[in-house]
């Protein structure tokens, strides 16, 4: 990352001041304005981040009008073709792919953590029947915090993995728990002897009257969603885990606070909205007035599009697809924590603001207002 070129900023009454220009991998060159308050005593005003860099980052990079989506600088249809999620989360936290033992001893690792505490599945009642599965997952995944004491100790490096671990394991278990619990039936606890998909599948769909067999080809399409979901960069619930784990915050309690953002229908419900929108749609007399309004908007079909379609063929219910994009945005989330964690030049994030309220004023009486 160059650092030698400068960017001039001139404001009228005072002499002009440079700052530094980073130049990235990928992507677009960064002017590093961090001495901007010292040096003219003012602050910038970009709502939405849109033009702001938050960290510096090498985990994933997207440029969404290419369609390239890297992580840690593979391309994301070499990996959906070649390797399984779980391949995939350890590139994302370990910065390589693994050799084979190496993803033997992980995914050995992963199976020791699906189980979760039977105080844990007695938390499920205390939620309404009718209630969000999305609503029941930012419950329970914050209440981890409340088991998992040692992930307090966030600056010791083997707390850090068997964090990642532990919830990157137990996802799948809450989030199938949540959706049982939705539509009334018993839960299913994990098999180790299945691998990570096949396994969420069965506590997903299995029943204690039968056995479940995972179909293959059904376990491949779901293990390729994860993947393609694992990571977006500095969004808005990566960047509320950043926010919420810079004040030294349980990471668990980080990765809830990151599952609420995403519950968002302008961020995770996006693949519930696209799957409404074809049912709107609903004849081929329609398809060419919602055309018409998606390129006047340049919108263009991205991975929500697909993501919602398969679900939908999968089995999964519209109210269960942000829960989906959680369990497999939990890898990317955990690792952009750590990263941050890590960063020499971390710190507690602080965004300023353009106050527009009013000038300061006196109290008046109550009986004289």
């Amino acid at each position: 990352m160059t650092t030698e070129r400068k960017a001039t900023l001139t404001i009228e009454g005072q002499a002009p001041v440079e700052f530094p220009i980073m130049t990235p991998t990928h992507g677009n060159d960064c002017i590093d304005i961090r001495t901007l308050l010292g040096k003219t005593g003012h602050f910038t005003y970009d709502s939405g981040y849109l033009s702001t860099a938050s960290c510096r980052s090498k985990i994933t990079f997207i440029d969404g009008d290419k369609g390239e989506l890297l992580y840690r600088g593979y391309p994301i249809e070499q990996l959906a073709e070649q390797c399984n999620f779980l391949e995939v989360a350890y590139l994302l936290w370990h910065g390589e792919l693994p050799t084979a033992p190496q993803k033997v001893s992980f995914e050995k690792n992963i199976k020791h953590h699906t189980m979760v505490h039977e105080q844990l599945v007695k938390f499920y009642q205390g939620f309404r029947r009718d209630a969000h599965p999305m609503a029941v997952l930012v419950g329970v995944v914050g209440a981890l915090s409340a088991f998992y004491h040692e992930a307090e100790n966030f600056s010791d490096l083997e707390h850090q993995n068997i964090s990642f671990n532990r919830i990157v394991a137990k996802l799948p278990t809450i989030v199938a728990m949540a959706y049982k619990y939705h539509v009334g039936e018993p839960f299913i606890y994990p098999r180790n002897d299945l691998d990570y998909t096949a396994n969420f599948m069965h506590m997903m769909f299995g029943t204690p009257c039968e056995e479940y067999q995972p179909n293959p080809v059904l376990v491949h399409a779901l293990d390729t969603i994860f993947t393609l979901h694992a990571d977006h960069e500095q969004n808005a619930s990566t960047s509320t885990v950043r926010l919420s784990g810079s004040s030294g915050a349980n990471p668990y309690a980080c990765i809830s606070a990151g599952i609420a953002c995403l519950w968002g229908p302008a961020h995770g419900g996006a693949n519930e909205a696209c799957l409404q929108m074809l049912e709107e749609i609903h004849d081929v007399s329609r398809v060419g007035r919602y055309i018409a309004r998606a390129i006047e908007k340049k919108l263009y079909p991205n991975v929500d599009f697909y993501s919602g379609i398969v679900q939908k063929a999968l089995g999964i219910p519209t109210t269960m697809f942000t829960c989906i994009f959680a369990l497999a945005r939990t890898v990317g989330w955990m690792t952009q924590w750590e990263e941050m964690i890590n960063d020499p030049e971390y710190k507690i994030g602080r965004p300023r603001q353009l106050y527009v309220g009013p000038g300061r004023r006196d109290v008046i009486a109550v009986g004289q207002r």
